[in-house]
């Protein structure tokens, strides 16, 4: 039954792969009366045609995150941050949080927002829970994965 259930996954991984690599051959295909289409790319584009890229790829871009706790340099105020980023999680656990030790400060920032308006909507949530009050808006580096 395993062999069975093996042999049935690799011909539907192997469908898949057919098929996504039949794309550009489909598009440079001579049609009478329709013209001609030729894809001229590099060979390491038509190699990632069907493969899953999206495996904790990120791109960093400029953007905004919403600064939640603020700390000096000590032990205390890094438990504090991570005690934070906790909670945050607790209230949001679709946020991605960021506990960093930035000189001279412990910082805890959630989110990763292209714009402000987004930034700003979630910065309204963290102030309506009523257990993160100090809270705004950064200009910092953003990861968008892909």
């Amino acid at each position: 039954m395993k062999r069975f259930g093996l042999l049935l996954i690799a011909c539907f991984a192997f469908a898949v792969f057919v098929s996504a690599q039949g794309i550009v051959q489909s598009l440079e295909r001579n049609a009478p009366g329709q013209g001609r289409v030729s894809i001229h790319q590099d060979a390491r584009i038509a190699a990632l045609i069907g493969s899953d890229i999206s495996s904790g790829t990120v791109i960093k871009s400029s953007g905004y995150r919403v600064q939640v706790y603020v700390g000096n340099n000590t032990s205390s105020a890094k438990n504090e941050a991570r005690a934070v980023g906790s909670r945050i999680k607790e209230y949001f656990p679709e946020l991605p949080v960021y506990t960093s030790f930035n000189s001279p400060r412990w910082l805890c920032r959630v989110g990763d927002f292209r714009s402000i308006e987004e930034a700003d909507a979630t910065m309204r949530q963290l102030r309506n829970t009523g257990v993160f009050k100090e809270v705004s808006i950064v200009k910092e580096q953003i990861n968008i994965p892909l």
